[in-house]
């Protein structure tokens, strides 16, 4: 019998990274005489990729002439300091062991450009997530599902029915709709619950520690249809 894999978002779903994101966005904007942004600010421009994350906090977006420096600047510096106040949300570490010991595959697939995914990956998930991609590894970025297909493709999990995705995003929602695979949505990340109701949440979960439960209540009511 095949295994079941469970692909999770990395930023507000299994890390909390918002403040090194702020101080690394502002930093560098802060050096070029850019207007710095809040954490709420941040909180709402990250989910599709560094790239839109500059785009965002930049005025003017790609028009602007330093967009290119403060992007490039930007990975260069996050890369170096993503890990100050970046930790594991409550409960996130016990739920991936115990998916672990019930013999589930685990993965991370993200918007974060795939160097400071694998960096994250190894620091936090060594022993918990078997795999993880991010930005610039395949072709597209979420919500398009060809970074899924390949996580399946590597890990060789061939069924979607055996592939569940665990985000706090619309674009997880959306990611996990366009690849055909069953979607759990978190609201204790970057994202409320409200907001991910509005975006057609099929599953809803407050707290970490309800993961395991929530994935087995999950694949029980696929292996009966």
């Amino acid at each position: 019998m095949e295994k079941r894999l469970i692909i999770f978002d990395l930023d507000g779903t299994l890390l909390n990274t918002l403040e090194d994101l702020t101080d690394s966005l502002n930093a560098v904007l802060a050096a070029h005489g850019l207007p710095e942004h809040s954490k709420q600010a941040v909180k709402g421009f990250v989910g599709n990729g560094v790239r839109k994350l500059i785009e965002r906090a930049v005025p003017g977006g790609e028009n602007n002439p330093l967009f290119e420096t403060v992007l490039d600047e930007n990975k260069a510096y996050y890369r170096e300091h993503m890990d100050i106040k970046t930790a594991p949300y409550p409960g996130v570490l016990r739920a991936l062991k115990k998916l672990k010991t019930a013999g589930y595959i685990t993965a991370i697939a993200s918007n974060k450009y795939d160097a400071a995914t694998q960096g994250l990956k190894e620091k936090f998930f060594s022993e918990t997530i078997d795999a993880a991609l991010g930005d610039g590894v395949v072709a597209t970025k979420k919500p398009q599902p060809e970074i899924i297909f390949e996580l399946m493709h590597r890990l060789r999990v061939s069924d979607p029915k055996n592939v569940l995705y665990v985000g706090d995003s619309d674009v997880d929602i959306q990611t996990a709709a366009n690849a055909g695979i069953g979607c759990i949505s978190v609201c204790w990340g970057f994202r409320t619950a409200k907001f991910l109701k509005e975006h057609k949440a099929q599953i809803l979960i407050d707290r970490a520690g309800k993961l395991p439960e929530a994935v087995e209540m999950y694949f029980n009511k696929i292996s009966k249809k």
